[in-house]
């Protein structure tokens, strides 16, 4: 593994990244959607944005955007491509790193697969300046892997007891076993920016009882039937209906997300997310 992290340093330009883990700890809360969303809006402000696909057993962002993907994440692994060879472009420019449709996880790796995909991302041509990680819904060693590597772990919650039960799940772990004290939430689903405000309220309420971590709302983005109407045409709502709430509300978000600095210290790089994604 040092042999390993010791390549990863000598990535080219060693780029610094703004690293984003979307999560929420439950599936059904439109986690992909505001990831994809929110990917799409900074492309459309001049960002140059990756989204990881790292919903290893269930890969669907392409199906989102009804993108046609011919080879994955298990071909680089392989050894067949370079991670560039995979990617695949999406609107507004943005890129996708498209994730294998079958039951291997991140955990079930072997050493080589591992030194596959660190070399595969130290070899990277595509240059970016946001990658944004999709998380797969729950708690396994997968996501929490994920949140624990990324600079920023952002939970998507709905106003539904299971959404914040689970959330809270996620938080607790990440932050009693993997130091993750700080959690940018985005309350989505609801009915107005008070009903919002009072999502955050009940989740912040628990953890101040039980745990020592840090929340920030970050964004509301109202319940919006064009979302679903969006789902179906396989676009995003930024695009489709891009004056609809939803789609206002996503890129109030994506301007905020801008403004979040980028670590001067070694977790500004993209081969440290690497390295901690693997290392773990």
């Amino acid at each position: 593994m040092n042999d390993q992290a010791s390549g990863l340093r000598k990535m080219k330009d060693s780029q610094q990244v703004k690293v984003i883990a979307v999560s929420g700890g439950k599936g059904g809360v439109g986690k992909t959607n505001v990831s994809l969303n929110t990917a799409i809006a900074l492309g459309q402000l001049g960002k140059r944005v990756l989204v990881l696909d790292a919903d290893l057993g269930l890969a669907n962002v392409d199906v989102m955007l009804g993108l046609r993907v011919k080879r994955n994440l298990s071909h680089v692994l392989s050894g067949e491509c370079e991670l560039d060879d995979i990617i695949i472009e999406g609107p507004a420019g943005i890129n996708i790193i498209p994730a294998t449709s079958g039951t291997q996880s991140m955990v079930d790796l072997t050493p080589s697969e591992h030194a596959g995909l660190i070399r595969a991302f130290s070899d990277m041509r595509t240059q970016f300046d946001v990658l944004i990680v999709d998380t797969a819904a729950g708690i396994s060693d997968m996501v929490l892997s994920f949140c624990r590597a990324s600079q920023d772990v952002m939970l998507v919650v709905c106003d539904e007891p299971t959404s914040i039960t689970d959330c809270y799940a996620l938080m607790k772990l990440l932050s009693r076993d993997h130091g993750v004290f700080k959690f940018k939430v985005v309350a989505n689903m609801v009915r107005s920016p008070k009903e919002g405000q009072q999502l955050f309220g009940k989740l912040a309420k628990v953890s101040d009882r039980f745990l020592d971590v840090a929340l920030e709302l970050v964004g509301v983005i109202p319940f919006d039937e064009n979302v679903r109407k969006s789902v179906r045409k396989q676009q995003a709502i930024v695009e489709a209906f891009p004056n609809s709430p939803a789609a206002i509300a996503i890129k109030s978000l994506a301007n905020k997300l801008i403004q979040w600095p980028v670590p001067n210290h070694p977790s500004g790089h993209l081969e440290f997310f690497i390295e901690q994604l693997l290392e773990h």
